[in-house]
């Protein structure tokens, strides 16, 4: 009896071993993906327009989308348009804004720096999905028609496991 409950102690807490291990390696990556809100294109010679009053409601609103759900870091390129689309999801959540080159994505540093965690990246209408596909390995998204502001990729990732979902909240 005594060494049937020996042999049981140790095969339970070796299982309570490879179930910590299990868990560790199999953490959730989650990305959202954002085309910024809407631009003021009264002067098409500007290369960097601000939002809109359309485009800077549809910034809240993305924040108040995402209120619900701890973002651990808020990404955005370069342009007033995509930094004023990602500041109100970065204030709710107490994040910085960081800044990521579109010419560069998912690189080795990004993967690292984002892994476990929950990220939003604010792009443009042709980097978000590409940027997604870089992500889930494959040429699945193409551009975003100009007019289309309100898709939202959602990717998660665990272990080799990589799920993607495209809602269009508008």
């Amino acid at each position: 009896m005594f060494k049937t409950i020996l042999i049981l102690s140790i095969f339970t807490s070796s299982l309570t071993s490879i179930a910590q291990n299990i868990s560790k390696d199999q953490s959730t990556t989650t990305y959202f993906f954002i085309r910024h809100a809407e631009k003021d294109l009264s002067d098409q010679s500007n290369r960097n327009p601000q939002l809109t009053e359309t485009g800077i409601k549809r910034a809240q609103n993305w924040a108040k989308i995402l209120a619900d759900t701890k973002v651990e870091l808020v990404f955005s390129t370069d342009y007033d348009r995509t930094r004023q689309t990602a500041q109100p999801i970065a204030e709710d959540q107490d994040v910085e804004v960081s800044l990521y080159d579109p010419n560069q994505l998912n690189t080795a540093e990004f993967q690292q720096k984002t892994k476990g965690k929950t990220s939003v990246i604010i792009g443009h209408s042709n980097t978000t999905p590409a940027f997604v596909n870089k992500i889930i390995g494959k040429e699945k998204y193409i551009s975003t028609d100009e007019k289309v502001y309100g898709k939202l990729f959602i990717i998660k990732i665990t272990g080799n496991t990589i799920t993607d979902t495209v809602l269009h909240i508008d």
